[in-house]
């Protein structure tokens, strides 16, 4: 099979079930910003090289897992993934999980008194760019929703408004890990 399928050359793209959209549906355009999350959070992954941040590391691989259901989800206008299909499911569940991470994480971090500025550790700085892509994509499945208030299940925005404060605790974490002081504002 070859990556190219010349389908896409004329500016549309195939979603679930097969119809065919402009490339700058906003649909696409939701799906899109998650692909980019995901792609962003295994470079954020990448910058995970202590065995400290192990725990940062399969936290962000099992959220990339989330992404692609989350990202199947979204380009399935029909709602036709059978519920069987566990994997392409985003559910309360995986909500909960993420909660759990940031009441975990934000335990041992120091309470926040002020706005801080973003960056520090490389990982913390891509952590802090990822949550970023994460608001936008957020924001584009909103548009979406605005447009169609039956284009997607409701916990695909729960997850997403959830993982953008995830990421947020994860980078203070990895900054606290690495010894980088958080710039107050």
């Amino acid at each position: 099979m070859k990556i190219y399928t010349k389908t896409g050359d004329s500016g549309e793209t195939g979603l679930f079930g097969g119809t065919r959209v402009s490339k700058a549906d906003p649909r696409v355009a939701a799906y899109g910003d998650v692909d980019e999350l995901n792609a962003y959070l295994g470079f954020a992954r990448a910058t995970l090289v202590s065995a400290a941040d192990g725990e940062l590391a399969a936290m962000l691989e099992q959220i990339q897992k989330d992404l692609f259901a989350l990202g199947a989800r979204l380009a399935d206008p029909g709602h036709k993934i059978a519920d069987r299909v566990s994997k392409a499911a985003v559910t309360p569940a995986d909500i909960a999980r993420l909660e759990e991470w940031i009441d975990a994480l934000e335990a041992a971090l120091p309470p926040l008194r002020r706005f801080i500025l973003a960056g520090g550790s490389e990982a913390g700085g891509a952590l802090h760019v990822a949550r970023t892509i994460c608001r936008r994509a957020e924001r584009a499945m909103v548009a979406l929703l605005a447009g169609d208030g039956d284009a997607f299940e409701g916990d695909l925005l729960i997850y997403v408004n959830r993982l953008s404060d995830l990421l947020f605790v994860m980078a203070r974490r990895a900054n606290l890990r690495a010894g980088t002081p958080e710039i107050e504002w």
